[in-house]
């Protein structure tokens, strides 16, 4: 018996969704279900590992890998009377669309999950819950420069990995700092801001910069805000 040989060549079988490098604005929802995490941040072209396990969360990474693998990682803007009303707290107005790059389905039902960033975007509104997540209408038309970023304008990086390392030996915290620095500096405005303890209205400060050099300035500003002022150099 032959072997059926398909009609498509390899490389002409049409994908069900882009690459992420291929996104275009055309490719992003105008609803999308929403993650909101407090004090945890994703950029475009960053990667965020996750643990999925609250039964609402499950169902939105369920739907979105039924779907087009997307979902909005936003901040949730605490107040206190959220606390005493058990109300679901408002949200920060930009957030991140990030596409599931990979995941695990563990035998509890719950997930382990890779999330690529795609675009911030603007929440404009939120809609209906589905499944017991929240979710938004969004706009990431504003932030159409993520997809194809422009490249920070040059910045001090031996400054920053310095003011970053006394920022870290003041928080008792370590870091990889072989692999930081041989990170490109693209790569660096990315990781940085993910990996900094900042609280979490410093953290959105870092995500509503326009752009890569406004990143830079606001970074350093707020390590340099947060670092020891007279402390010696790390050990």
């Amino acid at each position: 018996m032959g072997t059926r040989v398909s009609p498509f060549a390899e490389d002409d079988i049409p994908r069900r969704i882009p690459r992420v490098q291929d996104m275009t604005l055309a490719d992003m929802p105008p609803e999308v279900g929403l993650f909101p995490l407090s004090g945890v941040l994703l950029f475009p072209r960053g990667r965020l590992p996750l643990n999925v396990f609250e039964p609402r969360y499950v169902a939105l990474v369920e739907d979105a890998l039924a779907t087009n693998r997307l979902l909005g990682l936003i901040q949730p803007r605490w107040r206190e009377e959220d606390d005493e009303d058990n109300a679901a707290p408002p949200l920060y107005g930009v957030g991140t669309l990030g596409r599931i790059a990979s995941f695990t389905e563990r035998a509890d039902g719950t997930y382990a999950i890779t999330l690529s960033g795609v675009t911030r975007f603007r929440l404009l509104r939120e809609t209906t819950p589905r499944r017991g997540y929240r979710v938004g209408r969004i706009d990431a038309s504003t932030f159409a420069g993520d997809l194809n970023e422009i490249p920070s304008e040059p910045f001090d990086r031996a400054h920053l990995l310095e003011s970053m390392r006394r920022y870290f030996h003041s928080k008792g915290l370590d870091a990889r700092w072989s692999l930081i620095e041989q990170m490109d500096d693209s790569m660096l405005l990315v990781t940085l801001p993910m990996i900094c303890p900042f609280p979490p209205a410093e953290k959105q400060a870092l995500l509503d910069a326009a752009s890569l050099t406004e990143r830079v300035r606001v970074l350093q500003t707020l390590l340099d805000m947060a670092g020891p002022e007279h402390e010696g150099p790390p050990s």
